[in-house]
């Protein structure tokens, strides 16, 4: 394992940002038409360019990086257009990239001329990696120099564009591997020559352009920059962090915590390589414990169609809050604790009350996901998933007793099927099983009439059934219908149950109101098989879900047979 080599740690033994806490927004500057553009193998038109700064705007971005316009014509166009169309709110600001070179910061000027406010942001790389390799064993000086005189160029062509208020922006590129000695003696002499005026402040972005070491350590680099920078109050700190080791959205949060204000990156988190900062992510997280992040994503389906659409990328099933799947739970456990969290909620007189479901850190609802995509059935699901898409996308609202008899019965279809179920599906698995009536017993008429004598009350039960396809009538006394229909049953010699419990609901509402029943049917030697049955009589719908347990006691006969 020589080829490759630990980290190196900063030395900070008193660091305080493992204490720390994330209480309030940064500054969110996104950079999608600008880095997160320049990966896309085919760059968006300018129209689809368009598309995306509106819907940053309408996300609620304050800074937008707009793009590097002395890179090419349809960059420095893309500007004019923004420019010269009107297209930026006055409360938004459009920041340009550049590198520190004389006739590219030149150019850059040229493209904001016109511009309410505009952000340059200069850049250039300061690694020794990037020192030895890029730049040919450069020396500190050298490297220095070159921001140094690059800050200078800006400070002067500020005249050229009277009308704008340009506001500047320093990147020592590769930051996370910079010596953060020489980091911070780049920005302090960047500072001392751009000399931000009463009320102004220079933006310091410290980028983790390669994500070469963990988190913390820059975590670390940052709080270490913050404690030694001089004029802190006269400059806002700020994150651009990639993905490269998958922890961009911990290395981020940490730099928060450790004294960083401001955060550059891209929705859903798309840039070179394994991409920038996802800002969907850390925005949501905020919002999850309580902190308004200051942007909506209250419709993130829609914010992730045009993103898919503008940029050809595609927002992958786990991606966090919006991916297809990250509120939906395949595991039989979780759909129970799920549902039951669902349904406590909607019992729930304070709709405001703090978010408790199992499982999920936040409702779908607030970013624009429903309720129904959260639980979805395969092989593997479990009877509380089965449960809830019947009682969520169908109305029925299985006693809990019979959920493992449902989900047993779905879970085989799954598994035959060896695939995932549609809601549809689940219900007519449901169907099949339970309400079409298919058996030894069908009922073709009911007539009940109330009985009393000696002061109890009866009811007595008349019926035509159809045993085995023949027409038979049948007569019952109990307590009620469904006890008068059962000994009606047993006279006839169609016994061996008991009837332990039943229950009965509304199915919709007004003209279309139906009634559907459950009974749970107990054998003589404790096994417990349950019926179900749907009519707009209720009386009708309790015993069609007797036939209906009792057809399926027959089935399991023949079937052990």
């Amino acid at each position: 394992m020589a080829k490759y080599r630990p980290f190196p740690r900063i030395a900070l033994p008193d660091r305080t940002w493992p204490d720390k806490i994330i209480d309030k927004a940064p500054i969110w500057c996104s950079v999608d038409l600008r880095d997160g553009n320049q990966a896309l193998a085919i760059p968006m038109s300018v129209e689809e360019k368009l598309e995306m700064f509106d819907l940053l705007v309408s996300v609620g971005f304050k800074e937008i990086e707009v793009g590097f316009p002395s890179s090419s014509n349809t960059e420095f166009q893309f500007v004019r257009r923004l420019i010269e169309d009107d297209r930026v709110p006055a409360d938004v600001t459009i920041q340009v990239l550049t590198q520190a070179r004389e006739h590219l910061i030149t150019r850059t000027f040229e493209s904001i001329e016109g511009a309410r406010s505009a952000i340059v942001h200069l850049y250039n790389s300061t690694s020794p990696m990037q020192r030895r390799i890029t730049f040919g064993s450069a020396t500190r000086e050298e490297i220095k120099a070159i921001a140094v005189d690059g800050t200078r160029i800006v400070k002067d062509l500020r005249s050229t564009v009277p009308g704008t208020r340009v506001l500047f922006e320093y990147s020592p590129e590769s930051f996370s591997d910079t010596e953060v000695d020489f980091a911070l003696e780049v920005c302090e002499a960047v500072k001392e020559i751009w000399a931000p005026g009463p009320g102004e402040k220079i933006i310091l972005n410290l980028p983790d352009t390669v994500e070469w070491g963990p988190p913390n350590t820059y975590a670390d680099q940052i709080e270490w920059f913050c404690r030694h920078l001089s004029g802190r109050e006269r400059a806002v700190v700020s994150v651009h962090t990639h993905n490269d080791r998958g922890t961009g959205v911990a290395a981020t949060e940490l730099g928060l915590m450790a004294g960083a204000e401001r955060v550059e990156g891209t929705l859903f988190g798309n840039g070179e390589r394994t991409g920038n900062l996802d800002i969907v992510t850390v925005g949501l997280n905020m919002f999850s414990h309580g902190v308004d992040p200051g942007l909506d994503f209250s419709n993130l389906p829609e914010i992730q169609e045009v993103f898919e659409r503008t940029t050809r990328m595609t927002v992958p099933p786990r991606q966090p809050y919006a991916g297809e799947l990250v509120f939906t739970a395949f595991s039989g456990s979780h759909q129970d604790a799920i549902k039951k969290g669902m349904d406590l909620r909607s019992r729930s007189l304070q709709p405001d009350a703090a978010w408790e479901v199992p499982y999920l850190t936040i409702d779908p609802a607030d970013i624009g996901r429903t309720y129904e995509a959260i639980i979805r059935i395969n092989s593997q699901s479990g009877k509380g998933g089965v449960a809830f898409v019947l009682d969520r996308e169908f109305g029925y609202e299985l006693p809990k007793g019979m959920h493992p008899e449902i989900g047993a019965v779905v879970g085989d279809l799954s598994d035959r099927e060896g695939r995932e179920l549609e809601p549809e599906e689940v219900f007519e698995a449901f169907k099949r099983e339970y309400l079409d009536e298919r058996g030894p017993l069908r009922l073709q008429e009911l007539a009940e009439a109330p009985r009393y004598a000696d002061g109890v009350s009866s009811t007595e039960c008349v019926a035509t059934v159809l045993h085995d396809g023949k027409a038979e009538e049948v007569k019952g006394v109990g307590t009620g219908p469904i006890d008068a229909f059962a000994n009606a049953m047993r006279s006839r010699g169609w016994d061996g149950f008991e009837v332990a419990e039943f229950h009965e609901q509304s199915l919709g509402k007004g003209s279309e109101t139906r009634a559907a029943a459950y009974i749970k049917l107990e054998s003589r030697d404790g096994a417990v098989t349950w019926g179900a049955g749907v009519d707009t009589n209720i009386t009708i719908a309790g015993v069609k879900a007797l036939i209906s347990g009792y057809n399926r006691i027959v089935a399991k006969r023949a079937a052990a047979r």
